[in-house]
């Protein structure tokens, strides 16, 4: 069993597809002390424990992932993959530490590389969609601004053990001199982490051939999409789960927390095509409390679903209004973690209260930290991945009675059309 441990929920999703599509059976749990005692009898190919530690301090983040892998060795993986994020955001060195010091181990394999969601890495500088880390937009990140390229220095400055790019000069050649090179890094103890150029899916390819023994592996999820096809598979298990009753004549609900380009893009896609699109006033939110906009907003997105309509509810996401939210919160002492936080929960509660009143167990989230705090307000702490709507980006069926069929969508994933893509998904899959 391969052993993964991600830092958000998305990440976890986005993973578990890698897997998933090459006819891995992939299963997520947000990781807590007894999650052992969650699983079922057959255990998946690929177990993945999601600490939703991207936002904690350091040492919370540490202690999570620590304590993830001992509890994810004991379930029996003999592999280990640490996903992050695929542009280093979050506690990057901390993670990495913790989940080589719960081992024993010595050294890891990172590739952060993703080049189908414009991720590259070209002499240890990252890349995103052809703009450098620090310029891209990332640099804006309100957690987590990436002010630097250079992916080998990133990871230095946030850990003691010893950090090595290893060049596209070495990686163009394939993976015989790829494995060599990482030999002989481990054998003279050059570094404990080696980080690999990736400029295309070839580059990964080759190298899943040089490090599908390796037993820790740190990055993105791109490089779970070759991993099985270079490693054998003796069996292909079956999805059994049960698919929740789409409700004939009622609409759809997606919610988007992110403040990422890609969901704004989305959102206005489903307003210039017609949708019902509504806005979450995140300013009003802050200025003046929840109660009195919730009950509206909800009674009109609940109306407009059982009349047949696909809702998509989103928090403010222009650069003025997010500016004056931001502003306001800080007069009244608010940090952006918790700005984020307040409106995250904020839109699980309108969530929650949106799928009981309608009883459509099928719907889309957007955003990571929105999409954790919408599966802990429903009690989702176990899912299986289903089926990749775009690349990264799949629906999951939930551990629960009765169950979901859901999406939840990394922020700067997907292309324009997403949400209505992912809500033909939702409605094709019937039982």
């Amino acid at each position: 069993m391969i052993g993964v441990i991600a830092d958000d929920i998305t990440g976890s999703n986005d993973i578990g597809i890698m897997f998933s599509k090459s006819g891995y059976i992939a299963d997520i749990y947000s990781y807590n002390p007894s999650v052992l005692n969650q699983l079922p009898d057959e255990w998946p190919d690929v177990l993945i424990f999601d600490t939703d530690s991207r936002l904690d301090q350091p040492s919370t983040a540490y202690q999570k992932v620590f304590q993830a892998t001992e509890e994810i060795q004991k379930a029996g993986a003999a592999q280990f993959i640490n996903k992050t994020c695929s542009v280093f955001r979050g506690n990057i060195g901390a993670e990495f530490d913790a989940m080589l010091d719960a081992l024993g181990e010595e050294f890891a394999i990172v590739v952060l590389g993703f080049p189908k969601n414009g991720r590259t890495t070209i002499d240890s500088v990252h890349y995103v969609y052809g703009e450098k880390l620090e310029n891209s937009q990332f640099k804006h990140d309100p957690i987590h601004p990436m002010t630097e390229s250079n992916l080998v220095d990133i990871l230095q400055t946030q850990t003691k053990r010893k950090v090595l790019g290893l060049k596209q000069e070495i990686i163009k050649q394939g993976s015989e001199l790829i494995k060599a090179e990482i030999h002989k890094v481990k054998t003279n103890k050059l570094a404990n982490y080696l980080i690999l150029d990736v400029i295309d899916q070839e580059d990964l390819y080759e190298i899943a051939k040089a490090v599908k023994e390796e037993k820790v592996i740190c990055g993105s999820s791109a490089l779970a999409e070759e991993l099985p096809k270079v490693k054998s598979k003796s069996e292909k298990k079956t999805n059994i789960l049960p698919l929740p009753k789409l409700v004939p004549g009622k609409g759809l609900f997606c919610a988007a927390g992110s403040l990422m380009p890609q969901t704004f893009k989305q959102v206005e896609y489903m307003k210039n095509n017609g949708s019902c699109v509504l806005e979450l006033d995140s300013l009003s939110l802050i200025q003046n409390g929840a109660v009195s906009q919730l009950d509206t907003l909800i009674s009109q997105i609940v109306e407009r679903i059982n009349e047949g309509e696909n809702v998509v509810l989103h928090s403010s996401n222009t650069n003025e209004k997010v500016r004056a939210t931001k502003e306001t919160a800080t007069r009244q002492n608010w940090s952006n973690t918790e700005v984020s936080r307040f409106i995250s929960s904020t839109i699980a509660a309108i969530t929650t209260e949106v799928i009981s009143q309608t009883g459509q167990h099928r719907f889309v989230i957007a955003g990571g930290d929105t999409s954790a705090t919408v599966c802990k307000a429903l009690d989702i702490s176990g899912m299986r991945v289903w089926e990749e709507i775009q690349p990264g980006l799949p629906s999951c069926l939930s551990y629960t009675e009765p169950s979901y069929l859901f999406v939840l969508k990394s922020g700067s994933f997907g292309d324009e059309t997403f949400i209505k893509q992912a809500f033909d998904h939702l409605r094709q899959w019937n039982d």
